[in-house]
């Protein structure tokens, strides 16, 4: 569903680049940083991403070309209009808890890449943006419900989902002044 979208590579795939270049985060931590930095800084560049994410910030070249595809289907889904953007998560045939931690983990790193932009205290942000973020802090905590059946899990999954995938589109337009760079002064200091 999500490659057909965005056509980002799959998350098994980032995955094991990732723990090949004995990444800092998982597949959905380290998309969810992409996500966060590409909404809160003006000129976020791959290597940036990468400095986030790899110990050294490098990554072989093969790894490397498809880290920079995923990075540029990320940053080309947030412009376009059509609100085209995807997660990267386990696919649907994961369990459940694996998909729900994934997620969660997806969030935290959203919430970290936001910080480390223009916007360090991103819960403080006013009105509709200020509550997706604290609504994003809440999703760190996710958990699938055992009291609940198997659908009403799959049921609330998905819409948290959705939820996040459609905020990180709202906050990405929000925050769009806060990327740009500060305008020079037009009149002298003295």
């Amino acid at each position: 569903m999500n490659r057909a979208r965005m056509n980002q590579p799959d998350y098994i795939h980032i995955q094991q680049l990732l723990a090949q270049a004995r990444s800092h985060a998982d597949a959905a931590e380290a998309h969810g940083t992409l996500a966060g930095c590409l909404c809160g800084a003006g000129g976020y560049r791959f290597e940036d991403w990468l400095r986030e994410i790899l110990p050294e910030g490098r990554a072989e070249p093969a790894a490397a070309a498809t880290l920079r595809a995923l990075y540029a289907a990320t940053a080309d889904a947030l412009l376009q209009p059509d609100m085209e953007f995807e997660l990267l998560l386990p696919e649907d045939g994961q369990s459940i808890d694996a998909r729900t931690a994934a997620l969660a983990e997806w969030c935290q790193g959203f919430l970290y890449g936001l910080g480390a932009g223009a916007i360090p205290d991103a819960s403080g942000l006013p009105g509709e943006a200020g509550e997706i973020v604290r609504d994003f802090a809440e999703i760190t905590r996710a958990g699938v419900d055992a009291q609940q059946g198997e659908e009403s899990n799959e049921s609330a999954y998905a819409e948290l989902v959705e939820f996040v995938r459609v905020g990180v589109q709202l906050l990405f337009e929000d925050l769009a002044a806060a990327r740009r760079p500060p305008a020079p002064s037009a009149a002298p200091l003295h």
